[in-house]
């Protein structure tokens, strides 16, 4: 019997969920103003758009058309058009996707992902959820400090003359 209360007492310290666990799992869903099925984006986008928009995937470092170009013109989402990232904004950060230093944030969610085993701050498309990519702290120091790391495959470019 002294053996079974300490154990008894020991299984019950370490069972118990803490508010810290609750809270992740009673996380709630963003309401987007662009919702469709899961079938509905497969039929609208290419595999690849598909990979990275609706399951967080990412592209192959410099496979993405739109990492080397450096034409004036919008960066908008590929799931639903959102403007999300000027031309002005981009610049070679030489890691294989494009790159800006900031977006237009009306239109970026900011997100915690810990896919990786610690957190990393994960950019969104506010207007369907789609992921687009990471953002870190290793973007050009004379202006924002901040490196907007975003798949090709999340995005579509409109050049300024067609806007």
């Amino acid at each position: 019997m002294r053996h079974f209360i300490p154990l008894m007492c020991s299984f019950l310290l370490f069972s118990c969920q803490g508010k810290a666990q609750k809270a992740t799992a009673e996380k709630k869903e963003k309401n987007y103003t662009v919702v469709k099925s899961e079938a509905e984006w497969k039929a609208q986008l290419d595999p690849m758009a598909f990979y990275v928009l609706r399951q967080a995937g990412t592209e192959r470092a410099f496979s993405g058309p739109l990492n080397k170009n450096y034409s004036p013109g919008t960066y908008k989402c590929a799931g639903c058009g959102a403007p999300l990232y000027e031309s002005d904004y981009k610049y070679d950060s030489k890691s294989g996707w494009p790159s800006f230093d900031r977006g237009i944030d009306a239109n970026l969610e900011y997100d915690v992902d810990y896919k990786l085993g610690y957190a990393r701050t994960e950019l969104k498309c506010n207007r369907c959820g789609g992921h687009l990519g990471h953002m870190f702290n290793d973007g050009p120091r004379s202006t924002t400090g901040k490196r907007h790391c975003i798949n090709s495959a999340a995005l579509t470019f409109t050049p300024a003359e067609n806007e």
